[in-house]
């Protein structure tokens, strides 16, 4: 343990780093050259009471920069930042007491066992929005809900909550009859047929789903129709005769998707608008309000005809909802997104919402009278998540009805929260069979590409399929996406912007301080982990401190799953690393006394702990990079719990492996050319 000297004796705590644009050379092969660290100590200040909360990176416009050729994992100029270590004695010797004395954990997850909740744990149950099946997801679909919700998961295991994520297809409804008319074969061919594409694509992307099903299944209709019972028995659903767009051409009803036209909204009139909502306001519609309708199957202009349909009593469940949202809003994780969009829509008052169509193609109704039309699929694709948990396990009940024993998180694009938040909570909670509702919702903005949209039908931006042939890894994609995760306004992927994150913070930031170490320790100690259970210089001791603050600041950021905060804490204490590197100058010290080389080597046994700690943190965000990171040090079978404190993980003597580049520069050819390959008209 540290001996009496500390970090008050030279008032470390009031030193800022400021990021150096040039290099010296290191002894470590193939490492940064770097000029020291310029030191800036601060005038006495009149202590203030601080708080423990994380600040905030505030955004930076990046300019653009002339590209340097770069030899194996060189940092070029990074964008110049100020890093303080500014920690308190207090957090100091917190931290020094958790790096050598708190023992380590072992990551519980096992894979050849069903997820079941359990007692005395946190049991976190996580749901992506499941995607149509009917075509081929983008990635605007993908960071949406699939991605940030896999991000999430991953990291709830890497904590040890017990944690089930599930996911599917949604396979019923107007979109999949309506793709079986275009290919000209049946339904359940299209869902065969895309249910292996959507399966593909997420494999690629690595996707961690711990089971991945699809809502054409037996049970979706058991479960679907048993809660349509209870909401009935109830006296929840009403009997209604409505006008519905029928084409006398084709000789049906036209539901949602056989027709679209002009948006009735005055302040909106998109011209391109489908039958239940428009893609541009986002509001709710009805088919007969469209001006200017037309069948999406023949073109012709369909006619007004009368159908009896069924209708959930929104207004009457209003009371039940409203409580639970605003109880739920209070106690649990919502994105400001999600609740504004919820609380608009209990404030506008709802009103009674048809839950059937006239389609083949669905969970039938059983009620006499209806048993020609099925569940409108905004009814019962929510009810997906519990039939796919039901078909994962026959014990799906105890994820679905302990509600005070499970918190539920579910991820979507803001299109789908008022069916996450208003729709499906009502049928729940009408239903009063105990159901586990929702209790922290993280629906996120659009995502869009360069200068458009991202679009199914229209095949604009670049979609799953295609990005596994670039040359561009998962994990590279993965990165990317969120970090520009559209968390609080709607953002753009840019091509230009890939380029510049990759070439900036994996290459020379992440990149750069994981080779260095690793290389440095390799050339300069044989590969071998010093020990540096005791510290007793004060930059070491607060160099602890400070990246247990950090770490803290990356655990409280993925809690609230503002995943993009989270990478930046990650990105942000490799930069740390960097500067401590930076201003123990190791390479210069091998070359001293013997005091000074037991100087370096502790300085590189601290940078290959944080290495390690990386290889943890950045498990989420790109599984590939961490595993690989993890071998370098040698110990890629071995996968600690994340806690809430830097750890020294790597025992003294234990040997590392060889340092291997990260990353590869993304060329301005390369992105280029991808930006013109992907701005046409997908066919």
């Amino acid at each position: 343990m540290a001996t009496n000297n500390t970090v008050d004796d030279v008032k470390i705590q009031d030193l800022k780093v400021e990021e150096s644009t040039t290099s010296k050379p290191e002894a470590a092969s193939g490492a940064t050259a770097e000029k020291p660290a310029k030191v800036k100590k601060d005038k006495p200040k009149q202590d203030k009471p601080k708080q423990d909360k994380p600040k905030q990176d505030k955004p930076k416009q990046e300019k653009p920069k002339q590209e340097k050729p770069q030899a194996m994992a060189e940092a070029a100029a990074a964008p110049a930042e100020v890093l303080e270590f500014n920690r308190s004695p207090e957090e100091v010797e917190k931290a020094l007491k958790d790096w050598a004395n708190q023992p380590l954990t072992a990551n519980q997850r096992k894979h050849d066992e069903k997820i079941l909740p359990k007692p005395d744990t946190r049991n976190v149950l996580i749901t992506s929005a499941l995607p149509y099946v009917n075509n081929v997801p983008h990635l605007g679909n993908l960071i949406g809900s699939l991605l940030s919700a896999d991000v999430f998961g991953r990291y709830c295991r890497l904590r040890n909550y017990n944690t089930l994520y599930i996911c599917g297809t949604d396979e019923y409804g107007t979109a999949t009859e309506t793709k079986a008319l275009e290919e000209k074969c049946t339904p359940r061919q299209i869902c065969d047929k895309y249910y292996e594409l959507h399966t593909k694509i997420y494999k690629w992307f690595q996707l961690d789903f711990d089971y991945f099903g699809r809502t054409s299944t037996d049970k979706q209709t058991q479960i679907s129709q048993d809660i349509f019972w209870k909401l009935y028995n109830r006296n929840l659903v009403l009997k209604e005769k409505v006008d519905q767009l029928y084409c006398d051409t084709c000789q049906r009803f036209l539901a949602d998707r056989y027709v679209a036209g002009t948006c009735p909204d005055p302040a909106c009139k998109f011209d391109d608008a489908r039958g239940d909502q428009c893609d541009r306001c986002q509001k709710l519609i009805n088919a007969v309000e469209l001006i200017e309708p037309k069948c999406q199957i023949c073109r012709s202009t369909p006619r007004i005809k009368t159908s009896e349909h069924l209708f959930l009593d929104l207004p009457n469940l209003a009371p039940d909802v409203r409580k639970w949202f605003d109880q739920s809003v209070k106690t649990g994780h919502w994105t400001n997104t999600a609740s504004a969009i919820t609380d608009a829509w209990l404030n506008e008052g709802l009103k009674p919402r048809c839950i059937t169509r006239d389609l083949k193609w669905g969970t039938p109704v059983p009620l006499e009278g209806y048993t020609d039309k099925v569940f409108y699929v905004w009814f019962d694709a929510p009810i997906g998540y519990l039939s796919i948990t039901a078909n994962y396990t026959d014990e799906w009940e105890k994820w679905w009805k302990q509600p005070d024993k499970v918190e539920l998180f579910q991820f979507m694009a803001k299109d789908n929260v008022p069916f996450h938040s208003v729709i499906f909570p009502a049928c729940l909670l009408g239903s009063q069979d105990n159901y586990t509702v929702v209790n922290h919702l993280s629906g996120i903005d659009y995502l869009n590409y360069e200068d458009s949209k991202f679009s199914k039908s229209r095949g604009i931006g670049v979609f799953g399929d295609h990005a596994q042939d670039t040359e561009i890894p998962s994990d590279i994609w993965r990165f990317y996406l969120l970090s520009i995760r559209p968390e609080s306004q709607d953002s753009v992927f840019s091509w230009n912007d890939l380029m510049s994150k990759n070439n900036s913070e994996l290459l020379n930031n992440l990149g750069n301080f994981v080779n260095r170490a690793i290389a440095f320790c390799e050339k300069n100690f044989g590969g071998k982990i010093g020990d540096a259970s005791k510290l007793e210089t004060p930059l070491d001791q607060m160099f602890v401190a400070q990246i247990s603050y950090e770490l803290n600041a990356y655990i409280e950021a993925m809690e609230l799953t503002k995943l993009r905060d989270g990478l930046k804490c990650v990105l942000r204490m490799s930069r740390y690393g960097n500067q401590y590197l930076q201003l123990k100058q190791p390479w210069a010290k091998c070359k001293g006394s013997d005091a000074d080389r037991t100087d370096a080597e502790i300085s590189v046994t601290l940078a290959l702990n944080l290495v390690y700690l990386l290889s943890l943190a950045l498990q989420p965000f790109m599984p590939t990079t961490s595993n690989e990171i993890r071998r370098q040090l040698n110990v890629e079978q071995t996968v600690y719990a994340l806690e809430n404190s830097f750890r020294c993980y790597l025992p003294a003597g234990h040997s590392i492996g060889q340092a291997v580049p990260l990353f590869k520069r993304v060329e301005k050819p390369l992105a280029d050319g991808y930006r013109e390959r992907f701005a046409g008209k997908r066919t």
